[in-house]
């Protein structure tokens, strides 16, 4: 190694800590196999990571070989390809053993490159012989001729790849056509039955999707999850007894009470009636909640839609619902307060929470992008790379981490309650993402914030934003197939499209489209 390097190495390596090789050095499958012996020759039994895998080597080169044939990135080609110095290659090393990028992401990236900070220059693994690695030598001595037959190897298999893959779909495409052949036979054979059946079992289907739906929330889990969440109902709790004056003497209609816990607000904060409606089991709980808090004078409930049900009162002067789902709008439960409200709510009535807004933010997060898609290329021995298709379209509801934020956040909706029509909650909505630093974008992540405002005295918010008190909804994560570099202050634009599931109204298609580039995805 020439001077240079020396120097960069062993100032990295006192800033990382003393690595005296002390430690049991490990076998090749990870196995703790014998003591090295410490003495003039304990270096020579260093042993030095992969990049990708747990594999461990006695020499770069062997390690960089490896890389090659196994995880399909050539260092060499990356060096060459962005004209890497010394410095740069030693970033890029740190890089990977810090953030853990796979070697799809990296073969994939253009500039701006992500390892440029300086932090990269120090050491992420004491005594790593890739850091002592003469990049420069070692290119210089590499003929051309076998840098070309190594890019012409990587292309015949990326050919081979795509041809698997066209392969694939082109079986998929058969078996498809195949069921269509069979549809239509089907539906002309039995036109007659199926003029007299297809209304009936339309209406069948919905009802049993109706069903499974009201009967998850008679589990008694899902409501101990949603109390215990002191985010969400402290902020009811506050509203409520903060602002007595709304619901003093007043009839009060609870959309979907559940347990009860907002009706019983209601009461204590002074409120003449309340009616609570409930399509789950859950309404007979609550039914004995009521009884057991001595408030069944004040507090009446119905098992059943709001849609179906009839109210002892013509009018209710104020409407409370939780109503919220996963990325706000999961669930349609905002249709059904927005039909009591039309139906039952007096002029100049109030529903609260009254105003809700919908936000989208950009994450850099290659870990978890790679535990979500790099995961299928090697399951166990076994090559699953065929499930990153289907696993693509799918929404993640998680919670994560806000330092991989790396944007400032886009309201793409704005509902308030007191007008909103159950059409305008599909939506289409152009975005901007301010980028705050340099990094790669891995999803679009988003969120929602709730406000209860008309009328009060004190007004009362929540956030389910990851720079905020966690709650129950977490947040919903939309993964790019291809992660972006992005630059430090600028603008990534896009375009989002929420509307419902025809076969399944209460679940929701997202499409996306971040740098022209489009997907669609479910909340289900």
């Amino acid at each position: 190694m020439n001077s240079r390097g020396s120097t960069a190495i062993e100032d990295a390596s006192a800033e990382a800590g003393d690595g005296s090789g002390s430690e049991p050095c490990l076998s090749d499958n990870g196995s703790e196999d014998a003591w090295e012996e410490e003495g003039d020759d304990a270096g020579s039994a260093l042993r030095t990571p992969c990049l990708f895998c747990e594999r461990l080597f006695s020499s770069a080169e062997d390690a960089f070989s490896h890389c090659t044939s196994d995880h399909g990135f050539n260092v060499g080609m990356l060096v060459r390809k962005h004209g890497l110095d010394f410095y740069s290659y030693i970033k890029l090393i740190n890089f990977i053993r810090v953030e853990k990028p796979t070697a799809e992401i990296l073969n994939s990236l253009t500039s701006p490159l992500p390892w440029v900070e300086e932090k990269y220059l120090k050491p992420a693994l004491e005594d790593d012989l890739l850091l002592q690695f003469d990049i420069e030598d070692q290119l210089d001595s590499v003929p051309n001729g076998l840098t070309e037959t190594s890019s012409l190897l990587e292309r015949l298999q990326h050919a081979e790849h795509r041809a698997e893959l066209a392969e694939a779909a082109l079986a998929r495409a058969q078996d498809d056509l195949q069921k269509m052949r069979q549809f239509a036979h089907d539906f002309v054979m039995n036109t007659e039955v199926r003029r007299v059946s297809s209304a009936n079992t339309i209406a069948d289907l919905e009802e049993d999707e109706e069903n499974v739906y009201f009967s998850s929330y008679g589990h008694y889990g899902i409501h101990e999850e949603m109390i215990k969440d002191k985010v969400r109902t402290e902020s009811y709790r506050d509203f409520i007894y903060q602002n007595p004056h709304i619901f003093r003497d007043k009839i009060v209609l609870d959309v979907g009470c559940g347990t009860g816990i907002l009706s019983m607000f209601a009461a204590k904060a002074g409120a003449k009636k309340v009616i609570g409606v409930d399509q789950s089991e859950i309404i007979y709980q609550a039914m004995d909640i009521i009884r057991l808090n001595r408030l069944e004078d004040t507090v009446s409930l119905i098992k059943g839609r709001i849609e179906d049900v009839d109210l002892a009162v013509e009018k209710v002067d104020v409407i409370i619902s939780e109503w919220m789902g996963y990325f706000l709008l999961f669930e349609s439960m905002l249709d059904s307060v927005i039909f009591a409200r039309d139906k039952y709510l007096v002029k100049g009535g109030s529903v609260y929470p009254d105003i809700c807004t919908i936000s989208l933010v950009a994450i850099g997060d290659l870990k978890k992008h790679a535990d979500r898609f790099a995961f299928w290329d090697n399951v166990y021995g076994f090559s699953m790379s065929c499930m990153k298709k289907a696993v693509i379209p799918e929404a993640v509801v998680d919670v994560f981490d806000s330092s991989t934020l790396i944007s400032e956040a886009c309201v793409i909706k704005r509902i308030d309650c007191h007008v909103v029509s159950v059409p305008e909650l599909q939506c289409s909505s152009d975005f901007t993402l301010k980028v705050m630093k340099t990094s790669v974008c891995t999803a679009i992540a988003g969120y929602f914030d709730i406000y209860f405002e008309k009328n009060c005295n004190k007004q009362v918010m929540f956030s389910t934003s990851p720079c905020c008190a966690k709650t129950h909804w977490k947040q919903t994560t939309f993964f790019l197939e291809n992660p972006i570099v992005v630059e430090e202050g600028e603008e990534l634009k896009g375009k989002i499209k929420i509307h419902k599931n025809r076969k399944d109204p209460r679940s929701l298609i997202i499409t996306l489209t971040v740098k022209n580039v489009t997907q669609t995805y479910t909340l289900q």
